[in-house]
């Protein structure tokens, strides 16, 4: 008996007790269409606080190619969704989000791509029925992170949504990051890729977790991962204002010298060139602490989670 391939389905959840059977129904419905293939479902529970974990019981109990992680914490999207794809055994993973703003019909268009021989399918997001000025502040920090990066690392509108053959996911594993930032990994690995643009649908159930400090962190995340200009700007950035302070200081003084007795430099100046100094001080010393905190966490080298519990796994 000939082995079929297999296709790996990955995501994580927090309280999406709303979303998940549904979630399975249309993934199973989209995967009727390749019968050619063996699958697996692998979902990586973040200690949900409503009845995620006995949905999700309740459909491996069912389903024993429905695989489940209980992590015995909340460790966060990426990280979780990341340890899941590490326990992905299909010839290719697909990873999405479990609130369904990655549609699954889209999978089906990953796989056709995937049979003409992409290594790497990548979904993108060419509109979002989201907030408008959300959607503005996710374009401008994709500009912003493109224009920072060392190379054409980053995807515009790309957020880990796609397919990836057991090439990359093997690939993937040499690479050890206990902050992954898988929308830096698929440019940085490389492999034959294809981009396939989608509609981001608005979140039916429930409500998304992420808020302004979360994305803040995502952010930071792609920064030190994927550009040192941050730190080379600080120092660029002190030469330019110590010249122009100079040059000031310099004005001021031959100023004074012409007009000894009626020039009055005031207070003004100072307390505004000390609160601005001071700002500019502080803003680097930010940054300066996310790479050093960047390589605490490196050096630490903690598991992305600690599971709880794995049900379906052999």
């Amino acid at each position: 008996m000939i082995n079929r391939k297999k296709i790996s389905i990955v995501s994580s959840c927090y309280n999406e007790e709303g979303n998940l059977q549904e979630f399975y129904d249309r993934i199973r419905k989209v995967l009727t269409d390749f019968p050619q293939y063996s699958y697996e479902i692998i979902m990586a529970e973040n200690c949900s606080t409503d009845r995620s974990r006995e949905i999700l019981r309740k459909i491996a109990e069912h389903d024993k190619n429905f695989k489940v992680i209980l992590n015995a914490c909340n460790v966060g999207p990426n990280r979780s969704s990341y340890n899941a794809l590490l326990h992905a055994t299909g010839d290719a993973a697909i990873p999405m989000s479990s609130d369904l703003q990655d549609p699954p019909e889209i999978i089906a268009e990953f796989i056709k791509k995937w049979e003409s021989g992409y290594k790497v399918v990548v979904g993108i997001k060419k509109q979002s029925k989201e907030n408008p000025i959300m959607f503005g502040f996710r374009r401008f920090f994709y500009w912003l992170l493109s224009k920072f990066s060392d190379n054409d690392y980053i995807i515009p509108h790309f957020t880990g949504f796609g397919l990836y053959d057991r090439k990359f996911l093997d690939a993937m594993k040499l690479y050890n990051e206990p902050m992954p930032y898988i929308r830096g990994l698929v440019s940085k690995i490389g492999f034959r890729r294809i981009e396939v643009e989608f509609i981001q649908p608005l979140r039916k159930h429930g409500r998304s977790t992420n808020n302004f400090f979360t994305l803040y962190s995502i952010a930071m995340t792609g920064f030190v991962n994927h550009s040192k200009l941050p730190l080379r700007l600080a120092t660029f950035l002190g030469f330019c204002l110590a010249s122009i302070s100079f040059l000031i200081a310099l004005g001021y003084l031959i100023y004074k010298l012409m007009f000894w007795n009626t020039f009055n430099l005031g207070t003004a100046p100072v307390v505004i060139g000390l609160f601005f100094f001071s700002a500019v001080q502080l803003i680097f010393i930010g940054i300066i602490g996310e790479y050093i905190g960047a390589i605490l966490t490196q050096v630490k080298n903690h598991p992305l989670a600690i599971e709880e519990e794995k049900i379906n796994f052999d």
